[in-house]
């Protein structure tokens, strides 16, 4: 009975940066599966971030673009700590191994991959989160940078429209993100949040868009060397947001490589029982 009661045990969680804009929904999803769920806001107190992580099992990072070097502050407290049976480091977007972004981006994703290596390195039992587009910052304006709104009238494509990208609700990142945070599955693996009904092209999606709202959209393409110039000229952080979007709708960043066993795993499939909203449920509430 003991052995069985010890199974059920739900780790305690510890969310660094769980205010923020995914970890607010991984606080959530943890305290809803039923772990004791702990949330720490500032990284550069060395004492009291050591204290919290002492008192947990698992660490989930979610801190912002501009704290993401610095999480090698949580990794030296892991590492003294010594308790820590897994680590979810700040990733929850594109593949930061896989990825052919272009300057400003480029140089996030290499600090990504430089805390990878770290937590490698120190020998500290991981799960890299890659959760691809967030809906609410993508889906809900169909990709138009400054829109409020998906589009009703013209629609701006960036490249030729046929790349495949990855659209998830918060929501469930956040719940996928907790699912993994025990399961052996997942142990020293990148999962992929990767559902098969949230896999869209850009051309597809406005296809999608035009069906709901009975009308057709005036497309306009624009080819890889104009966003590559956009890119230059813009100013921060929109020069950041133009190298993402062309990472993942030219470069195809999220869909161009296989999940590999040896590396990673793909949400949607591992939990079958959790019911994703799909793009198409997730355009109805703006028609």
């Amino acid at each position: 009975m003991a052995e069985k009661s010890r199974v059920l045990v739900k780790s305690r969680v510890l969310v660094i940066g769980g205010t923020g804009r995914i970890g607010k929904f991984i606080v959530e999803a943890s305290a809803k599966f039923g772990h004791p769920t702990f949330a720490l806001g500032d990284i550069y107190d060395q004492e009291s971030l050591l204290t919290a992580i002492k008192q947990v099992d698992v660490v989930i990072s979610a801190v912002g673009p501009t704290q993401v070097e610095i999480q090698d502050r949580i990794v030296a407290a892991i590492k003294t700590a010594g308790n820590i049976k897994r680590f979810l480091p700040s990733e929850f977007g594109n593949d930061a191994d896989r990825g052919h972004a272009v300057e400003p981006a480029k140089t996030v994703y290499a600090i990504k991959g430089k805390i990878r290596r770290l937590i490698e390195a120190e020998g500290i039992p991981y799960t890299y989160v890659v959760s691809n587009y967030f809906a609410g910052d993508y889906l809900r304006t169909l990709s138009q940078l400054g829109a409020t709104a998906p589009p009703r009238d013209k629609v701006v494509i960036l490249g030729d429209g046929n790349v495949k990208a990855v659209f998830n609700k918060e929501d469930d990142i956040g719940t996928y993100t907790i699912k993994a945070v025990d399961d052996p599955r997942t142990l020293n693996k990148i999962l992929y949040i990767k559902p098969p009904a949230n896999i869209y092209s850009f051309n597809e999606l406005v296809s999608l868009w035009e069906r709901k709202i009975g009308k057709t959209l005036e497309r306009v393409y624009v080819p890889d060397e104009d966003i590559l110039k956009n890119i230059q000229e813009a100013a921060a952080p929109l020069n950041h947001a133009l190298a993402v979007f062309h990472a993942v709708f030219v470069k195809g960043d999220q869909t161009n490589f296989e999940i590999e066993p040896s590396f990673g795993v793909e949400a949607s499939e591992l939990y079958p029982d959790v019911k994703y909203m799909t793009v198409d449920q997730y355009l109805d509430q703006f028609v």
